[in-house]
């Protein structure tokens, strides 16, 4: 093994291309090179006959050589294999991975995405202007670690908004942390139909409503972050692509035990991930349950810098949990359509428009002349017949249904009364902007409530107002777990709708609450005149507790490596560490950590972190350690307790 290790290396330092200018070899270039089939490398490795012979199979005809690319990617991953002094530092205190297979997709592992290291992207949407400059890391925890992440969590932090207390405190947690604010929620009383925002991982918020909402959810609306590769998804394709597919996977999964079997999501996407999503659909909701998928033209004007095409449109994935049950509500007629009806006869049932009385096909029956009140007689045009029988039409003339012109000498024509046709029309899979806005109207939108812009493809009103419009009643629970500037939330209040949002970057203090505040005073952008709103309404803020992400934060946020130790230091006592530490020896071997780079510092400790006690589980909300006020307790208790039996919820299949 070491001799092929060897000689793999001292190969491949053969390439410049894989060569730093200080004559290292560059592992993450070989990873590169090999997950592209770069041909200048094969051919380098083909030069070799014992790694060839490793490397390389014959296929059965003997005369075509199959590189086994999966087996050179986990020889270059081999921790012994260029050792740098992170994997190093890990191997001599014991703290390492379980190696093998590093390609997520092929990987029984669960893999959990956390806010600042997890390309969880900012706002929700494609974010080519808000790039952060950290190095991220997806947290993979292998079945046995995990014991209780997904279990409900303590909420805190408790606020009712209402039109006559406003939201000012810029920190949800005070009430928790600071013993002198507990009693600012004591009057607090959650009620059934409460509207809720909820701060927080969207992973493990969304497991902490099941209690409450299992089963409840008539409308989900997700603008998730669209993985472009200008965003903080930031990895090699393959990783990236399965990364962000377990990212939506392990939320749609639970996102569907909260639906209503009459309920649908609706998913806003462009094309980078828009099918390989659709298929992910299909998986988790059933193939049969998919709907349509709605075309919506978000720009108004086209990108004449395009490399290739000007990019017009999003995609909007919409599913049923069960579409036997699910039905779309009809959108208003227009207008124009209503325009089309007239009433020039003044007949007393209201506007009508004439209809041809002749039918395409041929019928002997309906083949009869008819004679016209000028006294003209007419027969069926061509080769056609009427569509009703001879004593079918004298019975629509007693009823004053048939027009024959203000002269009485047209051809026949029955009258469709306004009154009669079906009070709606059925959605189309094309929106244009015209009817349900595009990006730059929903910034206008979102800079008149805010002076906060760090949203550059925000929503429209409109857009909302259609969707929730067909998918859901006065009354209904619409859901968003990418809540962002709040759009979902201010729509939902305006027509009358209950809403649960869920967010987790601190925009939602600055950005979302303040402007659904000003949506309960009336304001009166977006769709309000359109609905006629004048204000109105309340909602409840709360957050999952914190413990272990306290120090994930911190970590993070740490400018130092004299400040990352002194973090260690308490994460000693306060925090809950992995099984697989051995506090000592990383001690012992402080002159080691020191000699990492500042990233690799922050990496260690996060991976020394127990993420089964990121927050604190609802269960152990009686333990002295947290400190959970009885304010606190007592909203728990009102918040999972259901005032129906919902039993047996399960995140796929069984009965719901």
């Amino acid at each position: 093994m070491q001799n092929l290790l060897q000689d793999l290396h001292d190969l491949l330092a053969q390439d410049p291309r894989l060569m730093s200018q200080d004559g290292a070899l560059l592992k993450n270039r070989v990873i590169e090179l090999g997950l592209k089939l770069d041909p200048d490398l094969l051919r380098l490795l083909l030069s070799h006959n014992r790694i060839k012979q490793h490397f390389f199979r014959r296929t059965d005809c003997q005369s075509v050589l199959l590189f086994d690319k999966d087996k050179f990617l986990r020889f270059v991953n081999n921790k012994e294999f260029l050792p740098d002094s992170y994997t190093a530092f890990k191997n001599k205190i014991g703290l390492s991975d379980d190696g093998g297979d590093t390609y997520l997709s092929r990987r029984r592992d669960v893999t959990l995405v956390w806010p600042y290291k997890d390309c969880v992207l900012e706002g929700g949407q494609t974010r080519e202007d808000a790039k952060r400059d950290e190095i991220f890391w997806n947290t993979t925890l292998a079945p046995d670690d995990i014991d209780r992440l997904l279990d409900p969590k303590v909420l805190t932090g408790w606020r009712r908004v209402s039109r006559s207390e406003w939201y000012s405190d810029p920190h949800l947690s005070e009430c928790h942390s600071d013993p002198h604010l507990s009693e600012c929620h004591s009057d607090l009383h959650l009620r059934p139909d409460d509207n809720l925002i909820l701060k927080g991982n969207n992973l493990l918020a969304l497991h902490s409503l099941l209690p409450r909402f299992g089963g409840r959810v008539k409308l989900i609306y997700i603008d998730p972050p669209y993985n472009t590769g200008n965003d903080s998804f930031g990895y090699n394709d393959r990783f990236n692509h399965s990364t962000w597919l377990t990212f939506m996977r392990s939320r749609l999964e639970v996102a569907r035990a909260l639906l209503r079997q009459d309920g649908s999501i609706w998913i806003n996407i462009d094309d980078v991930e828009q099918a390989y999503l659709k298929v992910l659909c299909d998986e988790i909701f059933g193939r049969d349950n998919f709907v349509a998928n709605v075309i919506w033209q978000k720009k108004y004007s086209p990108q004449n810098d395009a490399r290739w095409f000007s990019d017009m449109h999003d995609h909007i994935l919409i599913v049923a949990k069960d579409k036997a049950m699910w039905k779309p509500n009809l959108l208003p007629r227009t207008d124009e359509m209503n325009s089309r009806y007239s009433n020039i006869d003044d007949d007393p049932r209201g506007p009508w428009k004439p209809s041809g009385l002749d039918a395409k096909t041929y019928s002997e029956q309906y083949d009869y002349p008819i004679t016209l009140p000028s006294g003209r007689v007419v027969n069926p045009p061509g080769s056609s017949s009427w569509r009703v029988s001879k004593t079918r039409f004298e019975e629509l003339v007693k009823d004053d249904r048939i027009w024959f012109g203000e002269d009485g000498n047209n051809v026949p024509a029955i009258k469709r009364f306004l009154s009669e046709v079906q009070q709606g029309r059925v959605p189309t899979t094309i929106w244009p902007y015209e009817e349900v806005g595009h990006n730059q109207e929903a910034k206008r939108e979102l800079i008149a409530l805010s002076d906060d812009e760090i949203f550059s493809t925000p929503k429209p009103e409109r857009l909302l107002q259609r969707i929730i419009h067909i998918g859901s009643d006065e009354g209904d629970l619409v859901l968003d777990f990418f809540a962002g500037s709040g759009t979902t939330g201010a729509v939902a209040l305006k027509m009358g709708r209950r809403f649960v949002l869920v967010e987790q970057m601190d925009y939602l203090k600055t950005t979302t609450i303040p402007r659904l505040q000003k949506v309960i005073a009336g304001e009166q952008g977006g769709i309000s005149q359109d609905v006629g709103w004048q204000g109105g309404g309340d909602f409840v803020v709360c957050e999952l507790l914190q413990w272990n992400e306290r120090y994930v934060q911190r970590i993070q946020a740490a400018a130092s490596a004299a400040e990352l130790w002194d973090i260690w230091q308490e994460m000693q006592s306060q925090a809950f560490l992995s099984y697989r530490v051995d506090v000592a020896a990383v001690n012992a071997n402080a002159e080691d950590f020191a000699a990492l780079t500042l990233d690799e510092q922050k990496r260690f400790l996060l991976e020394t972190l127990d993420h089964n006690a990121l927050y604190v589980n609802h269960s152990e909300i009686d333990d002295a350690d947290y400190a959970v006020s009885d304010a606190d307790k007592r909203l728990n208790a009102q918040f999972y307790r259901r005032s129906e039996c919902h039993s047996d919820f399960r995140i796929r299949g069984g009965a719901e």
